[in-house]
């Protein structure tokens, strides 16, 4: 039960992060990377912003937390996510040792941890992360949903 709650107080920051992505105009995903109790990456979505299909939210906070911690090994940390990742972003924490995943919601198109294929768990890889799903799984939805609705209304107009 504690574990859940601190998750779900985590998350609530993952959160935070996607709405500052909303705010400008991105697609709501947000990141963190959790270090001994202390945030050590932070990431929203920046492809549009920055013209650069890597620039997703978990991208961002692993590249934010191995440049504040010096090292490309993220071996202790707990990336706290709002949507489900991709296979770019699933290799990416495979590579970098991420202990731990949790996200909010599921990705139909494109959730590799999970949902079309599993790759943070894929035991022929050198390393394997731990799993948790659906933790506030309806406010990461809703942020999704919500922004999509009021796209689709806009361009109505």
């Amino acid at each position: 039960m504690i574990r859940e709650q601190e998750d779900q107080a985590w998350m609530r920051l993952a959160i935070e992060e996607a709405k500052k992505a909303e705010q400008i105009g991105e697609v709501p995903i947000g990141a963190i990377l959790v270090k001994d109790g202390e945030i050590v990456g932070r990431g929203y979505n920046l492809r549009e912003i920055n013209h650069d299909p890597t620039a997703h939210a978990e991208m961002v906070a692993i590249r934010e937390a191995c440049e504040r911690l010096g090292a490309w090994r993220l071996l202790d940390c707990t990336l706290y996510v709002t949507l489900e990742p991709c296979p770019m972003c699933a290799g990416a924490i495979v590579q970098s040792r991420v202990k731990r995943v949790v996200y909010g919601t599921g990705d139909p198109k494109a959730g590799c941890a999970g949902t079309l294929m599993n790759l943070l768990q894929e035991p022929r890889f050198n390393h394997e992360t731990e799993l948790t799903s659906g933790i506030l799984q309806t406010e990461c939805a809703e942020l999704l949903t919500n922004f999509f609705r009021n796209l689709r209304n806009k361009r109505k107009l």
